[in-house]
């Protein structure tokens, strides 16, 4: 089988950026990779144009241009062209797209395409109460209406996408995100630094960072010594026009949690485990995702999670069990749940032993990945 993975993003030097969608796709394609699928990724919106092979899977970065009149559709179709040629070179049996913006609206493919929602802006907005742009939401329709079947990483993304657009829930299939388990391994899980959150992710409202503020004033309240580190890059804010949202937080903290806290700004992938293994707890008060890729490499490492309880995140924790749920808005009994983590060191390890069973068997790139090369061969026959 051979298959083309089309997106802004991919983890690599020579790419201009890459975020949650690019791990969950570069984890998908060197396993394919792996189970001797061949694998292009076509990385759009870059500096220049290259082609460079990274752990078996080929990548083409297409360069951004602007054009006199209609750059958004005449880009559009150049990306359009250059996939087709290399479809057509290649014999690539199926390409893949994200759901986000509509890239591949009006875009006409040799070969069947599949969408995978790894959000949509129209799903991003519905979920954190903003009203989209119109032009936004007609490329998204266009684009998923367009596609010949679509992959969701949690079923309650595939279901909220359905409704949005009024797709056809028939031509759905949920295929979780997965992880490489072998690059997430904590050895020392009883090695830490207590009394110490972490939070990675972007600093922007939709991630429930406002509310992290307010929960952390209260955490320091019970337990003084408590710190919190935020990894991640600063966005400007949509509601307030503001051009930092952590300027945003620093104005909610308390003058004791404005203290014990350390924004740390954009941290290397490469970095990060070791912030989370060296975490006492992971927290993610998110309002909108589709999965969250950062909740289960936390929950590989062995730690204990408390996240939002909204709807994906119901898929990832079972709450209790191996790892906490509570809605963001929930500022008293978020904290608290916090603070029974930071004072019983038998429950973190309790939590964070099922949490890394719970990512063994539903999260396993391994398996994901079969679920993957199914679904695609299903839909070329």
């Amino acid at each position: 089988m051979k298959i083309g993975l089309i997106t802004p993003e991919y983890p690599h030097p020579k790419v201009s950026y890459a975020a949650g969608i690019a791990t969950s796709i570069k984890n998908l394609a060197v396993t394919l990779v792996k189970k001797e699928v061949d694998v292009t990724v076509f990385v759009y919106h870059q500096k220049e144009n290259a082609v460079f092979l990274d752990e078996g899977v080929e990548i083409h970065l297409i360069a951004s241009k602007s054009f006199k009149y209609f750059t958004w559709y005449r880009y559009r179709m150049l990306i359009q062209n250059y996939v087709n040629a290399v479809v057509k070179g290649k014999n690539i049996d199926i390409l893949e797209a994200p759901d986000w913006t509509g890239i591949t609206a009006l875009m006409r493919f040799t070969v069947p395409l599949v969408i995978r929602f790894h959000g949509s802006d129209a799903y991003f907005c519905k979920l954190d109460g903003r009203r989209q742009k119109f032009k936004n939401f007609i490329f998204e329709k266009k684009a998923l209406k367009m596609a010949t079947a679509y992959i969701a990483p949690t079923t309650y993304a595939g279901v909220e996408t359905q409704k949005i657009f009024g797709l056809d829930k028939n031509k759905i299939k949920t295929i979780h995100y997965g992880l490489q388990l072998e690059h997430f391994v904590n050895e020392s899980p009883e090695v830490y630094n207590r009394n110490t959150i972490l939070y990675i992710g972007t600093i922007i409202r939709k991630k429930g960072v406002l509310e992290l503020a307010q929960i952390f004033n209260k955490v320091i309240e019970g337990n003084p010594e408590t710190k919190l580190i935020l990894i991640g890059g600063d966005a400007p804010d949509i509601r307030t026009g503001k051009e930092s949202t952590y300027a945003l937080m620093e104005e909610l903290f308390s003058k004791k949690a404005k203290q014990q806290s350390n924004y740390l700004g954009k941290v290397p992938y490469s970095e990060v485990q070791k912030y989370m293994k060296d975490a006492h707890i992971c927290t993610f008060p998110s309002f909108a995702e589709t999965l969250g890729m950062v909740t289960i490499e936390s929950m590989a490492l062995q730690k204990p999670v408390v996240n939002t309880s909204i709807g994906w995140a119901q898929e990832l924790i079972d709450d209790g069990e191996n790892g906490y749920l509570v809605h963001p808005s929930e500022i008293g009994l978020y904290a608290e749940r916090i603070l029974s983590l930071l004072k019983d060191e038998k429950t973190c390890s309790e939590i964070g032993k099922a949490a890394r069973e719970k990512v063994e068997t539903t999260f396993n790139i391994e398996t994901n990945a079969e679920q993957n090369i199914a679904y695609y061969n299903s839909i070329i026959k």
